[in-house]
């Protein structure tokens, strides 16, 4: 099995304790390190909505773009495949800005079970969706989305609440956007 093949499981400190497939990973929900992209541009945040195809979570919207690092590639360096790979996106630099731990079990045999890590990035050009990965993208004002979330969770993936509150506030710091 190649490393492209295997993720990186952790402990609860994000401390690495091993590798397993990504199948096996998430059949027996697993511990695993990932990561949440936000792209930002002023005010606004960049959703994605996941294809239908996705093996869960298909048709909710959620962050700019997420997955894992295989294992022995850092997080900087997957945050920049995924965002070619999912957006067309080269070249952003992106911080990281929080972290939490998440599980959720979508089948008997359908877990995520999470140590995400939130990046943000600010980016001013084009979106490609890969439709593999995306059905639509969609430019939304930070406040414009936090009230959807709060009048509307069911639409967005299970670990958006967690990870939004990650990027929202870094964002609004770091763009002095206005919390009113």
């Amino acid at each position: 099995m190649s490393a492209g093949d295997e993720l990186v499981l952790v402990d609860v400190l994000d401390r690495p304790t091993g590798t397993a497939s990504k199948e096996e990973t998430h059949r027996l929900g697993l511990l695993h390190r990932a990561f949440s992209v936000f792209l930002v541009r002023g005010d606004e945040v960049l959703l994605q909505r996941r294809a239908l195809g996705k093996y869960h979570s298909g048709g909710l919207w959620t962050n700019s773009c997420c997955s894992h690092p295989r294992a022995g590639e850092d997080l900087a360096s997957a945050v920049g495949r995924r965002l070619f790979d999912e957006l067309g996106v080269v070249g952003c630099d992106c911080r990281e800005v929080g972290s939490f731990v998440y599980r959720h079990q979508f089948a008997d045999d359908l877990f995520e079970y999470e140590y995400d890590h939130v990046f943000l990035g600010e980016w001013h050009g084009g979106v490609i969706p890969n439709p593999d990965e995306a059905m639509d993208v969609r430019w939304v004002p930070i406040p414009e989305a936090m009230r959807l979330l709060q009048e509307e969770p069911a639409i967005f993936t299970c670990w958006f609440p967690a990870a939004a509150s990650c990027a929202f506030a870094a964002a609004y710091e770091a763009h002095d956007i206005s919390r009113v």
